[in-house]
């Protein structure tokens, strides 16, 4: 135990508190990966993802898509919250599964789901919509399986390559409510302090659902976000030391977050 100790303290993130705000269920790789770093986890999750409440309405739905042209899975989330309602989900030989990035690929992998396609650079929407497959759309039925809410450019963009576009929603955000608990870790966090964040809506809950002086602390820390798009939303919001990782997978993140803290011991 005592050279556990050792080793965690010689990490990249030695001394850091880095703050987790990916949903609590699926959080827990990344909070492995930042105590593997010398790191100390926080979660302080930006937002609560729960099942719809129309689950019949969306159980048919899925069942009715299983035969279009392509089927887009948005995230992760969107893969475990459609095979939860229908886990013998099976689209037909010609479908072409799309993912928006790895992660989400390899959940879709874990169902059974063959020939998923993903975005190997940037794995976002615009990495999605500069996919081969999703350029010449007209007339093509497309099904997007994820939440209400977010960014409307890759709905946006389908609906303008003329594809005729369904959307499922099989989850949706919530805002969080904090225990005494979680914010008392915040709290009592040694600095630095590290954000990561890959969801506009993450950074904006955590600035409404925490009290003043602790969004003050958390935001004169370092925060770690996944575009420029998202950081242009965290400096608006007063962040105050944003740096921006090569895009939303734990490794790219964690990159950053690294490169951040060695900047600081310089």
């Amino acid at each position: 135990m005592h050279m556990a100790r050792l080793i965690q303290a010689s990490g990249p993130l030695a001394g850091a508190s880095v703050i987790v705000t990916r949903p609590a269920a699926s959080a827990g790789p990344l909070r492995r990966r930042i105590r593997g770093l010398g790191g100390v986890p926080i979660g302080l999750p930006g937002n609560v993802l729960r099942a719809v409440p129309e689950r019949a309405a969306m159980r048919a739905a899925l069942l009715a898509a299983r035969t279009v042209d392509i089927a887009i899975f948005v995230s992760p989330a969107a893969v475990k919250f459609a095979f939860a309602a229908c886990p013998k989900l099976r689209f037909a030989r010609a479908t072409r599964i799309c993912a928006v990035g790895a992660a989400t690929a390899r959940a879709l992998i874990r169902h059974g789901m063959r020939d998923v396609v993903w975005p190997r650079g940037r794995q976002d929407s615009e990495g999605l919509l500069g996919l081969a497959q999703l350029q010449s759309l007209r007339g093509r039925r497309v099904v997007l399986i994820g939440a209400p809410g977010g960014r409307e450019l890759l709905a946006q963009t389908l609906r303008n390559r003329r594809a005729r576009l369904t959307r499922i929603d099989v989850y949706q955000r919530q805002a969080p409510r904090y225990s005494a608990r979680q914010l008392a870790a915040l709290e009592q966090a040694p600095a630095p302090l590290l954000l990561l964040a890959s969801s506009a809506d993450a950074l904006a809950n955590l600035r409404t659902a925490i009290p003043l002086h602790l969004f003050a602390r958390l935001a004169a820390g370092d925060t770690v976000v996944s575009s420029e798009r998202l950081a242009g939303r965290a400096r608006a919001d007063l962040f105050a030391n944003v740096h921006v990782a090569a895009g939303p997978a734990p490794s790219d993140l964690l990159n950053a977050a690294c490169a951040a803290l060695a900047r600081h011991r310089l």
